[in-house]
C-alpha cells in the first residue's frame, strides 16, 4: 500500500494495462469462438451442397402425384378452351366449285335484298368480295375455304345492315393462298415477332382478312363495332380503325346581322328559336381491317 502511494502513475499504469489485458482476452476468446461456430455452419452448408449435387433429382411420390393432377388439369383446361373456340367459329362446308358461284349468287342476291330494304347503299357491281368468281369457278381445294369465308362476310354484312349504315363504299378482302394453288402460310400479324415459332410447327390459326368502308353516324358505327369484336358465332379481330369525320371544319359562326335597336324604341319580339346542336349531328367514315380467324386445331 505505501508502494503504491508512493508510485500512484506507475500503478495506476499496472492497473489499467491488466484491465486491457482482461479486456482483450475476453474479446479474442468470443471472436475465437464465434469462429469455430461459423466454420461449422460453413462447413455444414458445403456438405450439404455436396450431398445435393451428388443426388440424382427426382420428385416424391407425393409431389410427383401432384404434378400429374396439374398436368391433367391443365390438359382438361385446354382441351376445353379449344372447344369454345371452335363455337365461335363458321363451319367448314365441302362445295365443289359450281356449288360455291351458286351459294354466293344466292348469297348476294339475299344481302342486295336486305340492303334495299335497309336503304343501306352498296357499291356498284358488289358480290362481297368475291367478283372474280361470278365468271370463274374456284379451285376444288379452295372451294370449301372460300364458303366459309363467304359465310363470314355475309354475318359482317348482315351487322351493318342491321345498324342501318348509311352506306357501304368498299369491301376488299384478300386472296386466300389456296386460290393460288399455294400452301397456307401463317399470315404476318403487326408488331409481332414471327422469329420466336417454332420452325415446321403446325398452324393452329388462319386468317381471313377484309378491308371495309362505311359510312354511319358516330352512335351506328359504335353500335358495328360493338357487334363486330362481340360476336358469338365467328371470332373477329378488328386489327386497325382508321376513322374520319365527313365534315373537315367546324359549322361557321353566325353574325348578327341587325343593328342595335334605337334609343327609345321598344324591342320588337321575336319567336323563340330553338337550339341547333352543332356537333354529335355529323356522320363518320369508318375504315376498318378485320381479320375472320379459323382455327385448325
Amino acid at each position: 500500500m505505501n508502494w503504491f502511494q508512493q508510485n500512484r502513475w506507475l500503478g495506476n499504469f499496472l492497473i489499467i494495462v491488466g484491465v486491457a489485458t482482461l479486456l482483450f482476452a475476453f474479446f479474442l476468446w468470443r471472436a475465437h469462438n464465434s469462429f469455430e461456430e461459423a466454420s461449422a455452419r460453413f462447413n455444414q452448408a458445403a456438405s450439404e451442397r455436396n450431398r445435393l449435387e451428388r443426388l440424382d433429382p427426382f420428385p416424391s411420390d407425393a409431389n410427383y402425384q401432384k404434378m400429374k393432377v396439374h398436368i391433367a388439369n391443365y390438359g382438361a383446361a385446354v382441351e376445353k378452351m379449344k372447344e369454345d373456340l371452335k363455337i365461335r367459329m363458321l363451319p367448314i362446308v365441302p362445295l365443289q366449285p359450281n356449288e360455291f358461284q351458286s351459294r354466293l349468287r344466292q348469297v348476294t342476291l339475299a344481302t342486295s335484298g336486305k340492303a334495299r330494304a335497309n336503304k343501306v347503299k352498296l357499291p356498284p357491281g358488289f358480290h362481297l368480295g368475291f367478283e372474280e368468281f361470278t365468271a370463274s369457278l374456284p379451285s376444288t381445294a379452295a372451294a370449301p375455304l372460300l364458303s366459309q369465308e363467304l359465310s363470314q362476310t355475309a354475318l359482317l354484312m348482315n351487322i351493318l345492315i342491321d345498324a342501318r349504315v348509311d352506306s357501304l363504299t368498299a369491301l376488299h378482302r384478300t386472296p386466300l393462298a389456296e386460290e393460288r394453288g399455294a400452301a397456307p402460310a401463317p399470315t404476318p400479324v403487326p408488331g409481332r415477332k414471327t422469329g420466336g415459332t417454332a420452325a415446321g410447327g403446325p398452324n393452329l390459326i388462319e386468317r381471313h382478312i377484309v378491308n371495309l368502308t362505311f359510312v354511319a353516324a358516330p352512335s351506328v358505327a359504335r353500335k358495328v363495332l360493338n357487334q363486330i369484336a362481340s360476336s358469338s358465332q365467328q371470332f373477329y379481330i378488328i386489327r386497325t380503325l382508321h376513322v374520319r369525320n365527313e365534315k373537315d371544319k367546324g359549322p361557321p359562326r353566325e353574325a348578327n346581322e341587325t343593328g342595335p335597336p334605337a334609343a327609345g324604341a321598344a324591342p320588337a319580339a321575336t319567336p323563340a328559336a330553338g337550339l341547333k346542336f352543332i356537333v354529335g349531328n355529323e356522320h363518320i367514315e369508318t375504315t376498318a381491317r378485320i381479320e375472320m380467324l379459323r382455327f385448325t386445331f
